[in-house]
């Protein structure tokens, strides 16, 4: 087989079946199915064992989104990995598409597929993830029209929803930090193999339907803002040099403070404070310090060009 579609698996009963049906209609079959459950108690790895032909591990225990997705990575007898949510339904072509854009070029290292809003089709939910300097990650073309975003392109990186990963290159830049336990985690691993020199792009002809929010069960709550505002604290210090954040802290602030207010305004002010500290903390802790990407001179274009694409990024999200 040529890729594994690993699917994280969490309570995930409403939505597993359509996302495993629309795997068998596909119009490759060069690639298996692996079903990483954390631990559900709603009867959706009972269901999972009705298809015979899919793969499982199971957890006692909710190890979140990297923990079920690191075990697929290291299951996975493939070339390539496809990162596949529970909450999707992916179109005839959605593998084949993703195995021929990465297969374009050896320093790709992953892939996005065109994600499209469940119930509005004809919007998108996510075309490849940007990253800007403000420390703002978001998703490209998020609510607009789906027809704008039909040519294939680079992106910051890919998003782990519904994108494949070569393989190979998870042995070289590491899997994803389980520290994340969830949200960021895919920023983080193409930042990580951006610093390494790989590429990430937007393939838009492998499509899927994303219901979301089908982890946290709605777009702002406390324990997504909690981890999320701690996980982009922990992906600065984690992949940028000292140099690098302080060429970016007047924009990092600024970007911390705008995102303090929104979040006042919903009540989750607090919430998102607290959520930054703990972020602050991991990144100074022993274990924090130690996932660290050390500053190399090899690697000085790289940064330069991440660097720019921070800043350019920053013009793309308010009027890209």
């Amino acid at each position: 087989m040529k890729a594994t579609v690993v699917i994280p698996n969490y309570n995930g009963i409403s939505y597993l079946k359509g996302c495993l049906d629309s795997l068998q209609a596909q119009t490759t079959r060069d690639f298996s199915v692996l079903v990483v459950d954390n631990g559900s108690t709603d009867g959706s790895y009972e269901l999972i064992e009705r298809y015979p032909e899919v793969n499982r591990i199971r957890f006692e225990e909710n190890r979140g989104f990297c923990g079920a997705v690191n075990a697929g990575i290291a299951a996975a007898g493939s070339e390539y990995v496809i990162l596949l949510n529970n909450d999707t339904r992916v179109k005839e072509r959605f593998v084949e598409k993703l195995i021929e854009a990465i297969e374009k070029d050896s320093g790709i290292f992953s892939v996005s597929a065109k994600m499209l809003d469940m119930n509005r089709p004809e919007r998108v939910d996510d075309a490849g993830d940007l990253y800007c300097a403000l420390g703002w990650a978001f998703a490209r073309g998020k609510g607009k029209p789906a027809d704008g975003y039909t040519a294939c392109c680079s992106i910051f990186s890919a998003c782990g929803g519904a994108a494949i990963y070569r393989k190979a290159v998870f042995d070289r830049i590491g899997m994803f930090d389980e520290k994340h336990f969830a949200y960021l985690e895919d920023l983080d691993i193409g930042y990580r193999a951006r610093i390494y020199g790989y590429r990430n792009l937007y393939e838009p002809e492998a499509e899927a339907l994303h219901a979301g929010s089908g982890f946290s069960g709605s777009r702002y709550n406390e324990f997504k803002v909690n981890l999320s505002s701690a996980n982009s604290v922990y992906v600065i210090g984690k992949n940028m040099p000292i140099l690098q954040i302080l060429i970016n802290l007047p924009f990092l602030l600024a970007g911390f403070a705008v995102k303090t207010m929104f979040f006042s305004l919903k009540g989750l002010g607090v919430t998102y404070i607290k959520g930054l500290g703990r972020g602050l903390a991991c990144c100074f802790s022993k274990e924090g310090r130690n996932r660290h990407i050390r500053f190399k001179w090899k690697r000085l274009g790289n940064y330069f060009f991440i660097q720019l694409e921070l800043w350019w990024n920053i013009l793309l999200r308010f009027i890209g």
